[in-house]
């Protein structure tokens, strides 16, 4: 049988400064998921018809994000990075988006903060597309905010698949991040250390994707590191692959003996842990 056709997704990995090392913000997703229940995630989804709709009457970084992501066509490269930002609103209630005067849009007790928390789920909703919220409050959506990390394909014996395209981003200030209560049942900010200790003893479940960004993320001291970092970033498409060793089954990512990577020598960072072994209802990662 063939594989499913993976559908276009965006995954946005929202950071800020913490006391020590860079915090991240992390959505359970419910237990009723059709993808991932229960897990911790970064903000994400599908890539909709609609977000192909950009333009430079709406959105900032239009050049920028073209040439992001060079495999894929000029547009398609676009409404990846609105995607990005749609999810971003939808599920952690922050959107990066700038006012006349240049400034990202701030939260509080005004009129405008109280229109986009209903335009949040009237957006979750589909009664509302996120460019008609933008136009009306007089903001630009700042696709230059956004930064390519990472990309993960879902492994092809899955039922429901992604070509998911990874981006990070720095909270907008005075933007306060909540889970939507819809799709996920809770929100928390965490240092990527934390949340790798949290999974190895079993507070929380990491899917392989989130928990190898994550091992990435570990080593950065501060949010202006992870960003400079993705200047000189090799991107590579991670499509992780099933395998059976001593009888033991295990989903095996590229760089991995069993599934070695033919550039693996250029990645910026090559994750110790490369197999993945399924215990209970989540995944312990290994070295090989």
């Amino acid at each position: 049988m063939s594989a499913v056709p993976p559908f276009p997704a965006a995954t946005c990995v929202l950071l800020r400064d913490g006391a020590g090392r860079p915090e991240i913000f992390l959505l359970r997703r419910t237990a009723r998921a059709s993808f991932m229940a229960g897990a911790y995630v970064f903000p994400g989804g599908r890539v909709d018809a609609a977000d192909a709709r950009a333009d430079a009457s709406w959105c900032d970084g239009l050049d920028e994000a073209r040439a992001h992501w060079p495999d894929l066509p000029p547009g398609e490269a676009v409404a990846s990075h609105v995607a990005a930002m749609r999810e971003l609103f939808e599920e952690a209630g922050v959107l990066p988006a700038r006012d006349r005067t240049g400034r990202f849009v701030v939260e509080g007790d005004d009129e405008r903060s109280a229109r986009l928390r209903a335009d949040r789920a009237a957006l979750h909703e589909g009664r509302i597309d996120l460019r008609s919220i933008v136009a009306r409050e007089g903001l630009r959506l700042a696709l230059d905010a956004l930064l390519p990390l990472a990309h993960w394909v879902t492994p092809a014996v899955e039922a429901k698949r992604f070509d998911a395209r990874f981006f990070v981003t720095r909270a907008p200030e005075r933007q306060a991040a909540r889970h939507d209560a819809t799709e996920t049942t809770h929100g928390a900010w965490m240092t990527a250390a934390e949340a790798l200790d949290r999974c190895r003893c079993g507070e929380i479940a990491l899917p392989p994707p989130t928990w190898s960004t994550l091992s990435d993320l570990a080593r950065f001291d501060t949010v202006d590191a992870v960003l400079a970092s993705t200047r000189d970033r090799v991107i590579f498409r991670r499509e992780p692959r099933f395998f059976e060793e001593a009888g033991v089954r295990l989903l095996a990512v590229p760089g991995d003996p069993l599934y070695p990577a033919p550039d693996a020598e250029r990645m910026t960072h090559v994750h110790p842990e490369t197999r993945f072994l399924l215990e209970g209802d989540g995944w312990r990662a290994a070295r090989a």
